[in-house]
């Protein structure tokens, strides 16, 4: 089993088309299928199922991919890591955080990162908590800011939590208490439409949580956007929203109402791969950020909403 005949198998597995994959890594789609065959004799099995044009993974294929995946990012990780070490690249470090993150946490960091560190090749990624996971465990980011889910961090991450973060209701129209006066409380939402974050959104999950632990299910009047989707949607008039304080700062049009102790508070964490060593940039990436965080919790500068570990 060679190196490359796993770069194939993989390009082959994602896009599901022999002629597509041989045009991504760069071969004629005949050395492509050769290779192919080559890893299948040496595994013993077949790994693609042919059947009038599809291409899909045999069990044997569905097997090895996550671990060629892994293989591969390891293998740049190592490369990577040595060329830093030796000085023929400048480096590169790729973060991901979630919206709300990356609008606010993100910036000063990158700022200062890209201060102490010139040359070194950036790179962001936003999405939300379950979609930074998987690039994590894929190897494809070297570290993430990503919010804590109620079960429990996947045990392939080392995952150190560093903040807290408040949720409020977004609206247009005022959102009436059920006792007049008093603050508002997640079962006031009860028959109040509400607009939902897609899969993959921690905020759906935190959403729909709380609606259920106060013993009611939500009415969902849009069900699937972004957060810049989500926010125009309730600008429109179609719904309330759960969301960060920060990502409503630029938002006239509006209502930012918070809700009554204790709310619903999301722990934010900085997560990385357990198994593979962070590069040089990767690790001083994660020391600026814990610098930060320290230094703007004693000076009392973080972000609206976002609070220090209690």
């Amino acid at each position: 089993m060679q190196l490359h005949q796993l770069k194939y198998f993989v390009a082959v597995a994602e896009v599901r088309h022999f002629t597509q994959a041989a045009d991504i890594v760069g071969i004629t789609q005949p050395s492509l299928s050769k290779q192919i065959h080559a890893l299948e004799d040496t595994l013993g099995a077949p790994l693609f199922e042919r059947v009038r044009g599809n291409i899909t993974l045999t069990a044997a294929g569905e097997v090895l991919l996550p671990l060629a995946t892994r293989i591969l990012a390891d293998v740049e990780t190592a490369t990577r890591e040595v060329q830093e070490l030796v000085g023929l690249r400048r480096g590169r470090v790729r973060l991901g955080a979630t919206p709300s993150l990356a609008t606010s946490l993100a910036p000063p960091v990158l700022r200062r990162f890209r201060d102490a560190h010139p040359t070194v090749d950036l790179r962001v990624e936003e999405g939300g908590s379950q979609d930074l996971v998987r690039d994590l465990l894929r190897g494809d980011l070297d570290l993430a800011l990503i919010i804590m889910p109620a079960q429990g961090a996947d045990p392939g991450l080392r995952v150190d939590p560093i903040l807290t973060e408040s949720l409020v209701v977004a609206s247009v129209e005022p959102v009436p208490a059920a006792d007049p006066g008093a603050d508002l409380r997640i079962t006031d939402l009860r028959d109040q439409p509400l607009v939902m974050f897609r899969e993959g959104y921690d905020l759906r999950d935190a959403t729909l949580q709380a609606c259920r632990d106060a013993g009611f299910e939500p009415t969902l009047s849009v069900d699937g956007g972004e957060m810049d989707a989500v926010l125009s949607f309730v600008e429109a008039g179609l719904g309330i929203a759960l969301v960060p304080g920060i990502v409503v700062a630029r938002r006239p049009g509006i209502r930012v109402t918070r809700l009554a102790p204790p709310g619903v508070r999301r722990t934010i964490a900085v997560a990385r791969r357990r198994d593979v060593v962070p590069t040089h940039a990767g690790r001083e990436l994660r020391r600026i950020l814990l610098d930060y965080v320290h230094t703007a919790t004693t000076t009392a500068q973080l972000p609206p909403g976002v609070e220090p570990l209690p």
